[in-house]
């Protein structure tokens, strides 16, 4: 039998090393986005709901269409329709051109 805890916009996190307020955070399947500063070693709270703005990439086919899944590649630190390697982030609720430098995504996990 399952207990509510919580309604989950919000995770605890105790990262190892400091992390900046807008700063996504990967914990194996689990992306959540920092709110606030969190020293090394103090519990704070990451976001798994919202709409936020994330980066994406620039240049020919990077447009991201509204509605469409998209994926953070940690290499890069974008986000991307492009699922192979990279953790589900969420859905796009405003279409990104080539040329936008961030793309509006609902998180969802």
């Amino acid at each position: 039998m399952a207990t509510f805890v919580h309604d989950g916009k919000y995770v605890d996190h105790t990262p190892a090393s400091a992390v900046s307020a807008g700063q996504v955070v990967v914990q194996a399947d689990l992306v959540g986005v920092a709110v606030r500063d969190i020293p090394a070693n103090t519990l704070g709270a990451l976001a798994t709901e919202g709409v936020f703005s994330f980066p994406k990439a620039t240049g020919a086919s990077t447009a991201i269409a509204v509605g469409a899944t998209v994926y953070w590649a940690s290499g890069t630190s974008t986000a991307t329709a492009t699922a192979t390697g990279n953790k589900l982030i969420g859905k796009v609720v405003k279409a990104a051109a080539d040329s936008d430098a961030t793309v509006l995504v609902k998180l969802f996990q």
